[in-house]
Formats: structure tokens, C-alpha cells, sequence
């Protein structure tokens, strides 16, 4: 077959986006046409509140082509006057809805001009995680960068950013991370004790922090958040380095440094000075100041009335980074725990919880099992802090790998039998390079909002207590950093674009890198408000972008001491049309990409092509570039399912397959394994471990190469005329999936339910708990709506 050829030959690309036929009986249309005109007058007779398209997007076409539902209508007559919804949607960037608006009382069901492309189940009275704690919530980091970025704004900037971020205006974020001397994102590397031998840290000072603006910054985002939610500010502390004459020579150092000669880079496999796990407890004296310099830290914040919630050992242990660096293994950050740092901060600060790790999803089921199995280490772990990257130099895979390790994860404190009080939270999180603001193109600005939301809910679902983002606030181009690493974030400073911004330089002199210029400085404020971004904030010297509006659907209505339930999206049947794929391009056909298995939605997520025994997808990323993908050949050793790769045959990394009939009509298959040895491995669906979450069992299961033979017919799948692969292995039926479907749906007990499209197409849904109809609605393409539900 050739290269696009679908799985059978009557199917269409999957690179070509829906398109609808033209009714063809015009009597039918006059009619429907009539329809709709007096449910149209009749709805916005009754919501003119909402803006009418612009709320609804209603002048898209549905399956049937009939249009889309005006607004979302409550049928459950226990609930009228008690449910309410806020939008953002890129079909309107300049509208943020974050004032709730009520939905239509409706007592009839969903009448044809709104007929459902989706059902989202929700429990409501099932908790997705009964034995672990509530949520802790939302925030992000005071970074040297982030205090820099915020002095350089008015003191009315300064404090509609505090609000922003902290207020009841805003995020409501509840947590905030910061660094133990400096990270990348400072202006250069930095130590609270330079002095070489100064074991008892006579020397120690946090003058740097306090003159840069970090701590008083913390302070204000206290005080804030406090007046407007009532909530204390959780701080938490991360080590990027030790100071230098505490380190172990780097590779690059000189043949005869006796300690590192810089802050950055690390030795392996661990960083500290003379440091040998065969020591006594105690008897390393640099490890000994390395544990009481955390107690120092803790005390002198203390001091300034910032107590901290907890610590985690070291920032990314696996990475030896080309910035400030301390390389642990699973083996010696557990013996430094249990020799220094454990007793040195149970004696000194009992109240400050310990997290381990620190790093990406990849490595975190087998650092948790390791620690919870080393008796001396375990007594001081609290917690476990995770990174959402993908851990290599492709920057679009961050957010979009490894969340069925969190379920493994969970799954070994069940068995370690410290589920109810382990907490697991996501440490740091961003974008990179630069900012969406810098970038210029708002698609790309939206589809980064759109995997903050995706990897938020995802993570919540998967257990997850908190969610903390990098950098509070960084300027346009992501900085400063001085390694040139700049990121995105949800706020940027731009005192040069404000009112009172004068002669202010767009690159004020913090910041020196030079290889990005800001597209968004070129733009008018009117131009920036259609992009998402409100003229009004930049007056004031501050870019609200996407990800500020996606976070706040979540972070202001998912508080702390709320928990997931049970939720899934089921049944988009709709979105094929004439056998051509529903949702537009699928941006998640990319080398690195997990194969999954969720209910089936009829999207470009969902559609397979055969060519040369390799099974592929198609699609394009987020710069519009096209792409094609083919399904490895063996599983990944960390995340322990197949991931798509190269389909470069001189490569050999993806498989080759043959697809074999195992019934008599041909429509059940099983996808065999076929190279250069004889195999009896085929594609299966994995269970996820600890039932999933809340998207339970069948909310991404895994697919993997495994024994052709396994019982209740795991590997046994129904191929279709449009390309997919459906399966009916673990209950009602799940399609073969890039990655996650367009459409997700996040719930939670305190009634709020979060859903989420990634398509290029709107969707209609109806919102059921258990078998009860609650409501019936419409989300626009590329959105993101919070439903308000009082229970």
C-alpha cells in the first residue's frame, strides 16, 4: 500500500482538515433554517449577557448540519439556578469569562439542533483517590528573575501582579517554590557561604535574596493571598548547587582542583566533596555542611516571618547541568538523606517536609520504590516532587509523557501502605524556548496553554496534590537566565510598554541574551487584546497571556482540600464525517508520542496508517511543519509502552508489523510483531496501575508489545474502515490513541468540572452523574470551560 493508504483503502488523509457536505433537500434546510432562527431569538432573548456568538461560537455547523447549541442548559430541575460556566476560547481571544454565567433552566432533553457529539461521565459521589489527601493547590516560583522582573514595574504593577497571582482576582495561587542559592534563572551564580573550610557556616547570609526583592516579594503574595482567600502560602525550597568549595571537581575543572571550580556542572555519581557511601554517618564534613546549610536557610527565613512547608534534596539530580548542578543517584542522594540531611532537619525543623527526586516522570516509580525500600532513608521521606519535562532536547514532548508512571507511582505507596500521607506533587513546569508574548504567533501561545491544562488535569487525576509552574514572572523574551535558557510563563513584565513606561529600554539590564527579539513589542495593544492578551493589564507594564486564563479555570476553582472524582469523556462518535477524521491536525504525531487507548472519539488521534508492514501516523506540530510518526519496535524502557518513533528504516527503531485475522469475517485482528527474529509479541493493551485514577481503567491504558497469547483478549482488536483500532479488553470500548483524545473532561467533588478542546472543531456534550442528565452545552474549538455545579 502506499504511504497514505489507511489501514483499509476506502479511508481519508488524516493531514486533511473536516469539512462539511452542503444539505442537499432544501425543504429539509428552510425548515431546519426556521428551527434554528426561532431558537436562536428565543436564547439570546435570553442571554444577551453572554455576547451571543461570541460566547457560544454558534455559527459553526454540527454533525448533522444543524448548529451548534447557544449555551449550556441545565435539564435536572434540582439543579436550575445552581449551575454555572466561564469560557475562554480561541475563537474569541480577547474574552476571558471568568465571571460565571448561568446556564438556561431546560426541563426537556436536548433537542435535535443540539444533538451530542460527546457524554462526559461524571461521579460526583466517587472519589477518585479515597486514600490519598486533598488537593493542596496551585503556584510557581520566586526566582531571582521572577523578583527582578517584578521590581521593574510601578508600584501599581507590582501590585496588580501580586493580585494576579495571589488575590481573589486572579490565580489564587497557594503555593510558591524558591531556590537555595541561585539557579539559571538568576542573573549569575551565587552562594550564601563563599568561604572555602567555613564548616559551620559563620559566614552564611541571605542579604542576596532580600536585596534582590525574593523575599519581599513572598511577603506581599502572603499577606495577599491571606486577606483574599484566607489560605496560607505553602514555600517550599529546591537546591540548584552547593557552593562551589563543597563540590567534587567537575570534569571540566582543572586535573589538580581539589573542590569544583564553579557552581555549574556537576561530578557523578554524586557532586559533594570526598563524598563515599561506605563513610560513617556524620563523618564527611562537607556533607555535614551541606545538611546544616539547609537548617541555616529555613532559620534565616524564619526570621523574616517565611516559614517553609517543605524541601526537596536537590533540584533535577539525574542532570548534570550545564548551569548550577549536584548530580545524586537514586543510591547516594538516599544514603545523604539518611547520614545528613534527614537528622540534621528532624532535629532543627521536624514541621518541614523532605521530598525526594525532584525530576521527571521517567525515573519516578523506581526512585519512590527504591527509597520506600531503603529502611534508613524511608523514616525521612515525606514526599515526592516530579518535573513535567520530557528529559530531552525536544521541547514540544514537555507535558506530554510519562502519566501512566504517576500511576505507578501511586501504586507503590499502596503497596508500601503510605498512600494516605505520601504527597506527590509537580515540582516545576514550562515552556521553552522564549515566550508566547516574544513568539508572536498566538496558535502556538494557545497550544501551550492547551498542554498546561492537559498535564494539570491529567496529573490531578492521576494523584497529584499540587501543581506548581516555574517562574512567577519573567520579561518578554523569558529571562533573564544566565545560561540563556529562557522560558515561558503565565506573566510577563513590561515596564516598557506601560503608560507610565517613559524611556524605559525594552531590554532593561539584567537581561543579556540576544537571541530572541520580541515580536510582541511590535504589536499594538489592540492588536495584543485579540491575541488573548487584555490592553488594559499591559498599561500597566504586564502580559496576561494564554497560559495565565487556562491556569486560572483550574487554579481559581479547584482549592485546597478538594478532590478528583470519577470522570471520562465517552462516546464523540461524531466527529467522523463521510469517513474523513474529525478534530483537525493531530499535533501529537511526533517521535516520543505514547500509544494509548481511550473511548473512541473519531478524531485524527485515532487514525492509523499501513504502509511497508510499518503502522504510522500523520499530522503537523505546532509551527505548522507536517509530521509523520511510525509505532517503535519495542516497548520504552522507562515508561514501559510503545512510543512512536522515526519511521526511517535505516534507523530501525520503529516495527514492522503484520495484521492477522483471528476470526472467520476478518474484522478482529491481532498487529504481530514481525523483523528479522521469529516473534509472538503483539500489540496489547496494558492496564494502568491503580485503576487508572479519575479517568479510571480505560482513560489512557497503555499499548504495549507483549505475549500474543494473554487471555481476555488483550491483544485482540477490531479494525475499521476509517483507520482505527478498537478494543474491547478492558470493558466497554477503547480506540488506539496518539497520545490523548481532543476532548477531556476533568471533575471534581467540590461540583466543578473542567473541559478541555484541543480540536480545531467545536464539540456538544451533555455532562451526566451516574446515569443522571445534569446539563447540555457547547464548547467552541480550542477551549477550555469551567462548569460550576452545586451539588
Amino acid at each position: 500500500m502506499s504511504e497514505s493508504t489507511p489501514l483499509v483503502s476506502n479511508g481519508e488523509s488524516s493531514n486533511q482538515q473536516r469539512s462539511w457536505n452542503p444539505w442537499m433537500d432544501r425543504a429539509v434546510t428552510a425548515s431546519i433554517v426556521l428551527a434554528i432562527v426561532l431558537v436562536f431569538n428565543f436564547v439570546t432573548s435570553r442571554t444577551s449577557d453572554f455576547g451571543g456568538s461570541n460566547f457560544t461560537d454558534n455559527n459553526e455547523e454540527g454533525p448533522s448540519g444543524v448548529m451548534y447549541r447557544p449555551i449550556c442548559q441545565v435539564h435536572d430541575s434540582k439543579l436550575f439556578d445552581s449551575v454555572q460556566v466561564l469560557q475562554t476560547s480561541l475563537t474569541d481571544a480577547s474574552l476571558h469569562w471568568w465571571s460565571p454565567q448561568e446556564c438556561l433552566q431546560n426541563k426537556s432533553p436536548p433537542r435535535r439542533y443540539g444533538a451530542y457529539d460527546a457524554v462526559l461521565n461524571v461521579n460526583f459521589s466517587k472519589l477518585a483517590h479515597p486514600n490519598r489527601p486533598p488537593i493542596l493547590g496551585f503556584g510557581g516560583a520566586f526566582t531571582e528573575a521572577s523578583a527582578l522582573n517584578f521590581e521593574s514595574l510601578s508600584e501599581e504593577g507590582q501590585n496588580k501582579v501580586i493580585e494576579l497571582l495571589f488575590g481573589d482576582e486572579g490565580l489564587g495561587y497557594v503555593i510558591g517554590r524558591t531556590h537555595i542559592n541561585s539557579c539559571d534563572f538568576s542573573v549569575e551564580s551565587y552562594a550564601y557561604d563563599e568561604v572555602d573550610g567555613d564548616f559551620k557556616l559563620k559566614h552564611f547570609s541571605i542579604s542576596h535574596d532580600i536585596n534582590v526583592g525574593m523575599m519581599s516579594m513572598m511577603q506581599r503574595a502572603k499577606s495577599v493571598l491571606k486577606t483574599k482567600w484566607g489560605d496560607d502560602l505553602h514555600l517550599f525550597a529546591s537546591p540548584w548547587s552547593p557552593p562551589s568549595w563543597m563540590k567534587a571537581p567537575t570534569p571540566t575543572d582543572t586535573e589538580d582542583a581539589l573542590h569544583a571550580e564553579n557552581m555549574t556542572g556537576s561530578a557523578q555519581p554524586i557532586c559533594l566533596r570526598d563524598y563515599s557511601m561506605n563513610e560513617t554517618a556524620g563523618t564527611n564534613p562537607y556533607a555535614n555542611a551541606w545538611a546544616l546549610y539547609f537548617s541555616k536557610f529555613l532559620d534565616e527565613y524564619a526570621k523574616h516571618d517565611l516559614p517553609f512547608w517543605a524541601v526537596t534534596i536537590q533540584n533535577e539530580p539525574e542532570f548534570p547541568a550545564p548551569w548550577e548542578a549536584c548530580s545524586y543517584t537514586k543510591d547516594t542522594m538516599a544514603d545523604f538523606l539518611a547520614k545528613y540531611l534527614g537528622p540534621q532537619l528532624r532535629e532543627t525543623h521536624p514541621d518541614v517536609n523532605i521530598l525526594i527526586f525532584d525530576h521527571n516522570k521517567d525515573h519516578a516509580p523506581a526512585w519512590v520504590e527504591s527509597f520506600l525500600n531503603d529502611e534508613s532513608a524511608s523514616q525521612y521521606v515525606d514526599g515526592t516532587a516530579i518535573h513535567w519535562y520530557a528529559g530531552g532536547l525536544d521541547r514540544l514532548l514537555d507535558g506530554a509523557q510519562g502519566q501512566p508512571n504517576l500511576s505507578r507511582v501511586m501504586s507503590i505507596l499502596d503497596k508500601k501502605a503510605v498512600i494516605e500521607d505520601h504527597i506527590v506533587i509537580n515540582s516545576e513546569a514550562c515552556h521553552c524556548p522564549t515566550t508566547g508574548y516574544s513568539g508572536g504567533d498566538v496558535n502556538i501561545a494557545w497550544a501551550r496553554a492547551e498542554r498546561y491544562a492537559h498535564t494539570i488535569l491529567a496529573d490531578l487525576s492521576g494523584g497529584a496534590q499540587a501543581w506548581v509552574e516555574w517562574n512567577l514572572i519573567l520579561d518578554s523574551i523569558g529571562g533573564p537566565n544566565h545560561l540563556n535558557n529562557v522560558c515561558d510563563t503565565t506573566l510577563l513584565a513590561v515596564p516598557h510598554r506601560a503608560t507610565s513606561g517613559g524611556d524605559i529600554s525594552p531590554r532593561l539590564d539584567f537581561e543579556h541574551t540576544t537571541r530572541f527579539q520580541s515580536i510582541g513589542d511590535k504589536r499594538t495593544f489592540e492588536e495584543l487584546q485579540v491575541k488573548g492578551m487584555p490592553a488594559d493589564l499591559m498599561k500597566l507594564g504586564i502580559v496576561a497571556q494564554p497560559l495565565f486564563w487556562y491556569m486560572g479555570h483550574i487554579s481559581r476553582y479547584v482549592r485546597p482540600g478538594t478532590r478528583p472524582v470519577m470522570a471520562l469523556a465517552e462516546g464523540n462518535m461524531a466527529f467522523w464525517k463521510d469517513n474523513i477524521a474529525g478534530g483537525g491536525f493531530n499535533n501529537l504525531a511526533r517521535d516520543g508520542v505514547e500509544i494509548t487507548a481511550w473511548p473512541c472519539e473519531g478524531s485524527t488521534r485515532q487514525k492509523f496508517y499501513f504502509d511497508n508492514n510499518q503502522i504510522m501516523v500523520k499530522g503537523q506540530d505546532w509551527l505548522g511543519a507536517p509530521t509523520t510518526s511510525c509505532i517503535g519496535k519495542s516497548n520504552d524502557a522507562d515508561f514501559l509502552g510503545v512510543p512512536l518513533t522515526s519511521c526511517n528504516k535505516t534507523l530501525d527503531l520503529a516495527g514492522t508489523f503484520d495484521i492477522r485475522p483471528v476470526d472467520d469475517g476478518g474484522e478482529q485482528v491481532q498487529i504481530v510483531s514481525i523483523g528479522e527474529e521469529a516473534s509472538t509479541e503483539c500489540l496489547l493493551i496494558q492496564e494502568l496501575a491503580n485503576g487508572g485514577g479519575a479517568y479510571g481503567p480505560r482513560g489512557g491504558a497503555q499499548v504495549a508489545l507483549g505475549s500474543c497469547g494473554l487471555p481476555d483478549y488483550k491483544s485482540i482488536w477490531t479494525r475499521t474502515g476509517t483507520g482505527e483500532f478498537r478494543s474491547k479488553a478492558i470493558g466497554d470500548e477503547v480506540c488506539m490513541t496518539t497520545g490523548w483524545p481532543f476532548l477531556q473532561v476533568s471533575a471534581f467533588d467540590n461540583g466543578v468540572v473542567v473541559v478541555l478542546n484541543e480540536a480545531d472543531q467545536p464539540a456538544n456534550f451533555n455532562i451526566r452523574d451516574d446515569d443522571r442528565l445534569i446539563l447540555s452545552a457547547s464548547i467552541p474549538k480550542h477551549s477550555i470551560q469551567t462548569l460550576l455545579i452545586e451539588t
